[in-house]
Protein backbone atom coordinates (compact mmCIF):
# COMPACT_ATOMS: atom_id res chain seq x y z
CA UNK A 1 0.00 0.00 0.00
CA UNK A 2 1.38 3.32 -0.67
CA UNK A 3 2.42 5.51 1.87
CA UNK A 4 -0.05 8.63 2.62
CA UNK A 5 1.66 12.18 2.25
CA UNK A 6 -0.73 14.81 3.13
CA UNK A 7 1.66 17.45 1.76
CA UNK A 8 0.95 16.09 -1.74
CA UNK A 9 -2.77 15.75 -0.59
CA UNK A 10 -2.89 19.21 0.22
CA UNK A 11 -0.25 20.64 -2.11
CA UNK A 12 -2.14 23.75 -2.76
CA UNK A 13 -1.80 24.70 1.18
CA UNK A 14 1.84 22.91 1.69
CA UNK A 15 3.64 23.54 -1.23
CA UNK A 16 3.15 27.23 -2.46
CA UNK A 17 4.86 28.58 -5.42
CA UNK A 18 7.98 30.50 -4.35
CA UNK A 19 7.88 34.15 -3.62
CA UNK A 20 3.95 34.12 -4.50
CA UNK A 21 1.34 35.80 -2.60
CA UNK A 22 -2.20 33.45 -3.07
CA UNK A 23 -5.44 33.40 -1.14
CA UNK A 24 -6.32 29.87 0.17
CA UNK A 25 -8.73 27.97 2.21
CA UNK A 26 -7.99 25.93 5.14
CA UNK A 27 -10.14 23.30 6.35
CA UNK A 28 -10.16 21.95 9.83
CA UNK A 29 -7.16 19.73 10.73
CA UNK A 30 -5.84 17.46 14.15
CA UNK A 31 -2.77 18.48 15.36
CA UNK A 32 -0.30 17.42 18.13
CA UNK A 33 -0.13 21.23 19.67
CA UNK A 34 2.20 23.07 22.78
CA UNK A 35 2.09 26.17 23.83
CA UNK A 36 5.11 28.19 25.04
CA UNK A 37 6.95 31.52 25.33
CA UNK A 38 10.49 32.26 24.58
CA UNK A 39 13.34 32.93 22.26
CA UNK A 40 13.33 30.05 19.90
CA UNK A 41 16.62 30.58 19.34
CA UNK A 42 18.00 30.01 22.73
CA UNK A 43 14.38 29.08 24.58
CA UNK A 44 14.65 25.43 26.43
CA UNK A 45 11.12 25.47 26.70
CA UNK A 46 11.27 25.97 22.66
CA UNK A 47 13.63 22.96 22.15
CA UNK A 48 11.72 20.84 24.48
CA UNK A 49 8.18 21.15 23.16
CA UNK A 50 9.23 20.67 19.10
CA UNK A 51 11.05 17.50 20.66
CA UNK A 52 8.00 16.55 22.52
CA UNK A 53 5.81 16.49 19.66
CA UNK A 54 8.12 14.80 17.04
CA UNK A 55 8.52 12.39 19.61
CA UNK A 56 5.29 11.66 19.93
CA UNK A 57 4.27 12.05 16.16
CA UNK A 58 7.06 9.38 15.73
CA UNK A 59 5.51 7.07 18.40
CA UNK A 60 1.40 7.60 16.56
CA UNK A 61 3.39 6.74 13.11
CA UNK A 62 4.95 3.76 14.12
CA UNK A 63 1.92 2.57 16.55
CA UNK A 64 -1.00 3.26 13.34
CA UNK A 65 1.04 1.26 11.28
CA UNK A 66 -0.27 -1.66 13.06
CA UNK A 67 -4.02 -1.28 11.64
CA UNK A 68 -3.62 2.34 9.38
CA UNK A 69 -2.19 3.01 6.37
CA UNK A 70 1.52 4.19 6.81
CA UNK A 71 1.90 7.87 6.32
CA UNK A 72 4.37 10.38 6.00
CA UNK A 73 5.01 12.48 9.36
CA UNK A 74 4.08 16.00 8.61
CA UNK A 75 6.47 19.08 8.84
CA UNK A 76 6.55 21.26 12.23
CA UNK A 77 4.48 24.76 12.28
CA UNK A 78 3.74 27.52 14.16
CA UNK A 79 1.86 30.20 15.45
CA UNK A 80 2.96 33.11 16.71
CA UNK A 81 1.68 35.72 18.46
CA UNK A 82 2.26 38.54 22.01
CA UNK A 83 0.54 40.52 24.29
CA UNK A 84 0.52 43.31 21.74
CA UNK A 85 2.45 43.93 18.17
CA UNK A 86 5.73 45.85 20.44
CA UNK A 87 7.47 42.52 21.33
CA UNK A 88 7.93 41.63 17.48
CA UNK A 89 8.00 45.41 16.27
CA UNK A 90 10.99 45.62 18.88
CA UNK A 91 12.23 42.20 18.63
CA UNK A 92 11.74 40.96 22.47
CA UNK A 93 11.83 37.64 21.92
CA UNK A 94 11.72 36.20 25.29
CA UNK A 95 8.35 37.45 24.96
CA UNK A 96 6.93 36.13 21.89
CA UNK A 97 4.65 33.27 22.68
CA UNK A 98 3.99 30.21 20.32
CA UNK A 99 1.94 27.33 19.56
CA UNK A 100 3.96 24.81 17.44
CA UNK A 101 1.99 22.02 16.56
CA UNK A 102 2.48 19.36 13.64
CA UNK A 103 -0.83 18.06 11.73
CA UNK A 104 -2.02 14.25 12.44
CA UNK A 105 -3.96 11.89 9.61
CA UNK A 106 -7.53 11.73 9.74
CA UNK A 107 -7.59 8.35 11.24
CA UNK A 108 -5.30 9.64 14.23
CA UNK A 109 -7.73 9.71 17.64
CA UNK A 110 -7.48 11.01 21.14
CA UNK A 111 -6.72 7.33 22.53
CA UNK A 112 -4.32 6.54 20.17
CA UNK A 113 -2.31 9.92 20.89
CA UNK A 114 -2.84 8.99 24.87
CA UNK A 115 -0.98 5.52 24.10
CA UNK A 116 1.87 7.51 21.82
CA UNK A 117 2.60 9.69 24.42
CA UNK A 118 3.25 6.64 26.98
CA UNK A 119 5.27 5.15 24.64
CA UNK A 120 7.40 8.40 23.75
CA UNK A 121 7.94 9.03 27.71
CA UNK A 122 9.38 5.21 27.92
CA UNK A 123 11.67 6.09 25.49
CA UNK A 124 13.35 9.20 27.12
CA UNK A 125 11.96 12.15 29.46
CA UNK A 126 10.31 14.90 27.95
CA UNK A 127 9.58 17.93 30.12
CA UNK A 128 7.23 19.49 27.68
CA UNK A 129 5.21 16.10 26.99
CA UNK A 130 2.26 17.19 29.78
CA UNK A 131 1.13 20.28 27.81
CA UNK A 132 0.88 18.36 24.49
CA UNK A 133 -2.86 18.41 23.49
CA UNK A 134 -4.59 16.71 20.61
CA UNK A 135 -7.03 18.97 19.15
CA UNK A 136 -8.84 20.17 16.04
CA UNK A 137 -7.96 23.73 14.21
CA UNK A 138 -9.30 25.75 11.49
CA UNK A 139 -8.33 28.58 9.95
CA UNK A 140 -10.70 29.42 6.89
CA UNK A 141 -9.68 32.05 4.28
CA UNK A 142 -5.66 32.77 4.42
CA UNK A 143 -3.12 33.83 2.07
CA UNK A 144 0.37 32.81 2.07
CA UNK A 145 3.65 33.07 0.65
CA UNK A 146 6.47 30.30 0.44
CA UNK A 147 9.71 32.19 1.79
CA UNK A 148 13.27 31.07 1.43
CA UNK A 149 16.01 32.45 3.45
CA UNK A 150 17.03 33.15 7.09
CA UNK A 151 14.01 33.73 8.90
CA UNK A 152 15.56 36.61 10.59
CA UNK A 153 14.82 38.31 7.49
CA UNK A 154 10.79 36.97 6.73
CA UNK A 155 9.57 40.93 7.63
CA UNK A 156 9.89 42.34 4.24
CA UNK A 157 8.21 38.88 2.50
CA UNK A 158 5.53 39.09 5.86
CA UNK A 159 4.58 42.89 5.02
CA UNK A 160 4.26 42.25 1.28
CA UNK A 161 1.84 39.60 2.43
CA UNK A 162 -0.39 42.00 4.76
CA UNK A 163 -0.68 44.14 2.10
CA UNK A 164 -2.12 42.05 -0.47
CA UNK A 165 -4.39 40.77 1.92
CA UNK A 166 -5.75 44.38 2.14
CA UNK A 167 -5.94 44.69 -2.04
CA UNK A 168 -7.84 42.09 -1.89
CA UNK A 169 -10.54 43.79 0.35
CA UNK A 170 -9.64 41.65 3.46
CA UNK A 171 -8.38 42.11 7.26
CA UNK A 172 -5.77 40.61 8.97
CA UNK A 173 -6.98 38.10 11.69
CA UNK A 174 -5.12 35.44 13.94
CA UNK A 175 -2.11 34.20 14.38
CA UNK A 176 0.96 34.49 12.35
CA UNK A 177 1.18 31.36 10.98
CA UNK A 178 4.48 29.29 9.63
CA UNK A 179 5.26 25.85 8.22
CA UNK A 180 8.65 24.86 8.38
CA UNK A 181 9.49 22.56 5.42
CA UNK A 182 13.09 21.91 6.25
CA UNK A 183 15.07 21.25 9.70
CA UNK A 184 17.51 24.06 10.24
CA UNK A 185 19.80 21.54 11.82
CA UNK A 186 20.53 19.99 8.71
CA UNK A 187 19.80 22.88 6.61
CA UNK A 188 21.80 26.31 5.79
CA UNK A 189 19.76 29.75 6.10
CA UNK A 190 19.73 30.73 2.82
CA UNK A 191 17.90 27.55 1.78
CA UNK A 192 15.79 27.50 4.28
CA UNK A 193 11.81 26.96 2.98
CA UNK A 194 9.44 28.63 5.22
CA UNK A 195 5.29 28.98 3.97
CA UNK A 196 4.36 32.11 5.91
CA UNK A 197 0.39 31.81 6.56
CA UNK A 198 -2.03 34.68 7.56
CA UNK A 199 -5.44 34.78 8.39
CA UNK A 200 -7.57 37.02 6.14
CA UNK A 201 -11.41 38.04 6.74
Amino acid sequence: MEKIDLKKQYSRLYNTPLGKNILVRVPAFNFLMINGQGDPNTSPDYKEAVEALYSVSYALKFQSKKESPDYTVMPLEGLWYGASEQVFLTGDKDNWQWTMMIMQPPFIEAGMVEQAKAAAAKKKPLTALPRLRFESFEEGLAAQVMYVGPYSEEHDTIMKLHQFIGEQGYSLRGYHHEIYLNDPRKTTPARLKTIIRQPAG
